[in-house]
């Protein structure tokens, strides 16, 4: 088993790298945003919660972000060779309640790769993804708001991860490939697995 968190900013190149890491590794992805988009998309209960909180750019309670967590590895990934998370935990508690989920199951969380971009082009990179996607929430003033979040709520993360052994810092400035290659070497470094060649 090798689980990960992908960790850092809004536009810190996690779906990008996230999806290199699936490949190589063959783990499971479970994006937080993508889970709630969907249920977003499907107008569920829950996407009108989670709507709520994410159209202003601010986080979901950590319970209700637990229980889809749970609920998803419980549905889908369960024979999975390990989970990549991305996008969660964003705070200390959901940290807490992912590690009582995976012992729950037997294993742990083995790595958090923490991408480290400066603010001005985490800004430039979203609003230009807003551009090409279309994602409401990629305008000036919501990225801003999404970006005191993250320092204010997630960022103390980084701190709780180190103190435990598990935070990999990873520039996360310049060449996609590079990037990906400084992030597999670090796993390798730390659990011994190696990337499919």
């Amino acid at each position: 088993m090798l689980n990960l968190v992908l960790f850092g900013a809004p536009g810190s190149g996690k779906g990008t790298q996230s999806a290199r890491l699936i490949d190589q590794y063959g783990l499971y992805h479970i994006s937080t945003g993508e889970l709630l988009r969907d249920h977003i998309a499907r107008g569920t209960e829950l996407g009108k919660t989670a709507d709520s909180f994410i159209s202003k750019g601010n986080l979901i309670p950590d319970q209700l972000m637990i229980d889809i967590l749970d609920d998803e590895l419980e549905r889908n990934a369960k024979d999975a060779k390990g989970v990549i998370f991305d996008g969660f935990p964003r705070t200390i508690p959901q940290a807490e309640a992912l590690k009582g989920l995976l012992e729950k199951r037997g294993t742990k969380l083995h790595g958090v790769i923490g991408l480290e971009v400066p603010e001005e082009e985490l800004v430039e990179r979203l609003l230009n993804r807003g551009k090409e996607t279309g994602r409401a929430d990629d305008n000036l003033e919501t990225i801003k708001n999404r970006l005191n979040v993250y320092h204010s709520q997630t960022e103390p993360l980084r701190d709780h991860y180190e103190a435990e052994g598990l935070y990999m810092p990873v520039n996360g400035h310049g060449i996609v490939d590079e990037i990906f290659h400084n992030i597999a070497d670090g796993i390798e470094k730390r659990t011994g697995i190696k990337r499919r060649k």
